[in-house]
């Protein structure tokens, strides 16, 4: 039959095997939240590697080797043969990502990370992996990068909660290089949770600390996330439910009276809360929270506002904040006065 994710014709039973263990998998991390998962690097077999290598995206710059999609695919057979053997004698190591800067106009530029391709397989396979152990454990707050969830939803959220609950003011928060600042040591204390397959737990190590090579020269990585690949988004939801979204959850709201509301797409994210003095301190704490796992709010760009349809009440001389989230600025407009 052919796969409706990758248009490729490929084996029912091999496509059945790989979901049915992957669905066993979450369900199994649903039945049992304290479980840890003690067998998994095998997952990153000859078949399920051929199916994460059509899952990639085709026409991508290539990365540090030079080889491109098409190149690997006309030896695919070989080469993930030969890479699943380097794999299962602990003799595989990603190589560092290739980091060029995109023009963003203006004279600005940005940097992005070009992984290499076989590299880019491996992180698919453990993305699959990572995401039915720890899919089901996110909460409802967090939207980026998860199935079946989009920016739309959570800007939508974000107005019904603004326009139907006692939300008078706001924390439009921003981490300061996030993904170049995940505390690896964290990263993998977190994994643990969930994981004690020590091979599959050595191979995203060696991701974390794969390095990044720019005009010819290499920079190793002491922190962050790897750039430009799939495996990034997820770990970083990870890393960011233990610290942030748990955190909200659990220890906020229980210290709070008023009403407080968290919603995050991947590192983007804004509190929403009832009384100011409460959301001082929620901003005081938020920061101490972060540093504790390697982070830090950058100054200049966090910001705590008077927000919410309560706020118009008082808004008729003076203009109203508004924030951008998600590629939106957000604005309430005053109330009209009635002359009656």
């Amino acid at each position: 039959m052919r796969s409706a994710k990758t248009g490729k014709m490929v084996s029912t039973e091999v496509q059945f095997d790989m979901q049915t263990k992957l669905d066993l998998i979450t369900e199994h991390t649903i039945k049992d939240k304290g479980f840890k998962f003690t067998s998994l690097a095998h997952l990153l077999n000859e078949i399920s590697l051929k199916e994460c290598f059509y899952m990639l995206k085709k026409n991508k710059a290539p990365g540090q080797d030079k080889v491109t999609y098409e190149e690997y695919e006309d030896y695919l057979f070989t080469n993930i043969q030969k890479l699943v053997k380097r794999m299962k004698k602990g003799k595989y190591y990603p190589q560092p990502v290739r980091r060029v800067y995109i023009s963003e106009g203006e004279g600005k530029v940005r940097p992005l990370g070009i992984p290499a391709l076989e590299d880019k397989i491996v992180q698919m396979g453990i993305t699959r992996i990572l995401n039915a152990i720890f899919e089901p454990n996110f909460l409802d707050c967090s939207y980026g990068f998860r199935t079946g969830r989009s920016r739309h939803q959570a800007l939508k959220r974000l107005d019904n909660s603004i326009m139907t609950k006692p939300v008078s003011h706001l924390i439009d928060a921003d981490i300061r290089s996030f993904f170049d600042n995940v505390d690896h040591d964290w990263m993998m204390r977190m994994l643990g949770e969930k994981i004690a397959d020590k091979n599959l737990l050595k191979i995203i190590k060696k991701f974390l600390k794969a390095g990044v090579m720019e005009a010819g020269k290499l920079y190793q990585t002491e922190a962050g996330t790897p750039q430009g690949g799939v495996l990034s988004p997820t770990l970083s939801n990870i890393y960011l439910h233990y610290i942030l979204d748990l955190w909200a959850e659990k220890i906020v709201k229980r210290d709070i009276s008023g009403y407080v509301e968290l919603l995050r797409y991947c590192d983007d994210f804004v509190i929403l809360v009832q009384y100011k003095n409460e959301a001082e301190e929620i901003l005081d704490k938020l920061g101490k929270r972060l540093n504790k796992f390697g982070l830090d709010l950058s100054k200049e760009k966090t910001r705590l506002i008077e927000f919410g349809r309560y706020v118009k009440l008082n808004a008729k001389d003076k203009k109203p904040d508004t924030f951008d989230f998600l590629g939106f600025t957000l604005q309430i407009k005053p109330a009209k006065v009635n002359s009656r």
